[in-house]
């Protein structure tokens, strides 16, 4: 193929050389990737949940959780006495019961939610979305179709007054 006029012989060579140059620095580039993600697996965010060992939801809960940078550490007891013990009402809970950056998270609460809330650091229980409500995260699979209930993600004051943190009224996909 001739050199085209506007591109003389040296700088033809000089382009091949970038070419091998990039060329060479691509298993670099790859390792640099891998290990950027290394770095953010061990730079997730700690949870601690407490949950039924049987509990399906509460898995994909988890592993929508994970895929959003959360690290879990879980405990297959139940929730009923955490809950509890760290104050949360009744009426507002749910099926697992977690613990983040020191929040109280009961129930199906989307991810960006809690970063949401670890960013505001507002003077809080945590978040709650009671019941199961379909639709929210871990009750969103396709045992449920294209159903998507409305719901409330709840900021929990530490006297277990509520106030709407976030509202998802969405309509069936």
């Amino acid at each position: 193929m001739p050199t085209p006029l506007f591109l003389s012989p040296l700088r033809a060579s000089h382009s091949g050389l970038q070419r091998r140059h990039l060329l060479a620095s691509l298993p670099a580039l790859a390792a640099a990737l891998a290990a950027s993600r290394l770095v953010r697996a061990a730079q997730a965010t700690p949870v601690e949940i407490w949950k039924d060992p049987s509990c399906v939801c509460c898995h994909d809960w988890i592993t929508h959780m994970e895929a959003n940078g959360f690290h879990f550490t879980i405990h297959d007891t139940g929730n009923n006495a955490v809950r509890a013990r760290l104050g949360l009402p009744q009426k507002l809970g749910s099926c697992h019961t977690a613990l983040v950056g020191g929040y109280l998270i009961e129930g199906h609460v989307p991810a960006s939610d809690v970063r949401a809330l670890l960013q505001q650091k507002p003077k809080a229980l945590g978040l709650a979305v009671p019941g199961m409500p379909v639709g929210s995260p871990g009750m969103d699979g396709p045992a449920y179709g294209n159903r998507r209930d409305p719901y409330d993600v709840l900021l929990v004051a530490r006297n277990g007054s509520t106030r709407v943190f976030k509202s998802y009224h969405q309509a069936p996909r």
